[in-house]
């Protein structure tokens, strides 16, 4: 290996032992970053006194608007995607679970494996501070992969990759080390506005733009209330446990997409027959088993009875 006191030939050696745990693409950022990270944040101070995040109050914290809270001294910041698309499908149509739950809970996978590239950091330079962050860290995590040069956000405000499209969880290492950025994504969305007409409750309002209170995803997921609204219900069709319209009509995964056989990436085989008389019947006990290392433990016991009735009452209307 190179004496790497380089700073392009520790960049380089970096992005190649990100892509050794399985991450592509891979991009570096310089913080402060462009004044498009200063533009994000000002959407993003927008949507939240639009009240656009609904009962998300965690979104509110300073912190995502200001990288430097996350890591002091912090300098660069390197994104990297683990592309969970697969080719398995659902072996009937009774209940649809986002892709992105089908393996093991995301979170921990890229934790994990972005802690062994901040090790290796670590032996290269003793005396780096690094941080890993996934979308549960207050970052403006897809405004920083953007500024990495790893997707554009698109319309529906998932992070789009031109060859692997937005079936991509994403990650973060945040570090002081001066690294070699690269250049920022450009959006290649054009005048496409399928994903916003094709949403069954409107909650694209406007490019760029999602609003909670309208999404599936957010009120499978995040909504605490003993009953889903009723605009919600009406629309939700199969959908328990996230949503992926917006994304399966999506032009960019139209295209032919690698498709990941990781392990840890491979839908469980339950995900893939589940029936709304099957997840009815579990008790709480059962519920707890099955999920075990899966993102979907974000949904309680209760919620999940709640969604899977709220799909069979829509069902019957």
């Amino acid at each position: 290996m190179k004496n790497l006191t380089n700073q392009n030939d520790l960049t380089q050696a970096l992005k190649e032992k990100a892509m050794e745990q399985g991450f592509y693409p891979v991009g570096v950022a310089k913080v402060p970053g462009s004044k498009r990270i200063q533009l994000r944040t000002e959407a993003l101070s927008r949507w939240l006194k639009a009240n656009h995040h609904a009962d998300m109050k965690w979104m509110e914290t300073s912190k995502r608007k200001d990288i430097s809270q996350l890591l002091d001294g912090v300098s660069s910041v390197v994104a990297v995607g683990l592309n969970y698309h697969t080719q398995n499908k659902n072996k009937n149509e009774d209940l649809f679970i986002g892709r992105y739950a089908w393996g093991k809970d995301y979170h921990k996978v890229v934790k994990k494996r972005l802690k062994q590239v901040g090790l290796w950091l670590s032996e290269q330079r003793p005396k780096c501070k690094w941080k890993i962050c996934v979308d549960t860290s207050p970052l403006l995590d897809k405004a920083w992969a953007e500024e990495a040069g790893i997707g554009w956000i698109g319309k529906n405000s998932n992070l789009i990759n031109q060859s692997r499209g937005s079936w991509m969880a994403i990650g973060h290492l945040l570090c002081t080390e001066k690294l070699t950025p690269d250049a920022p994504a450009k959006s290649l969305c054009g005048s496409c506005e399928i994903c916003i007409n094709g949403c069954p409750t409107q909650a694209i309002t406007e490019p760029f733009v999602i609003d909670s209170k309208k999404c599936i995803a957010y009120h499978t997921i995040e909504n605490r209330s003993a009953l889903l609204p009723i605009e919600i219900t009406q629309k939700m069709d199969k959908w328990i446990a996230g949503c992926d319209i917006c994304q399966e009509i999506c032009p960019w995964n139209q295209k032919p997409i690698p498709s990941s056989t990781d392990p840890e990436l491979l839908p469980q085989d339950w995900i893939m027959d589940i029936t709304a008389k099957e997840a009815l019947s579990w008790d709480d006990r059962k519920w707890e088993k099955m999920l075990q290392g899966s993102a979907l433990k974000r949904i309680k016991p209760w919620m999940w009875r709640r969604n899977v009735l709220s799909t069979q009452n829509n069902s019957l209307t």
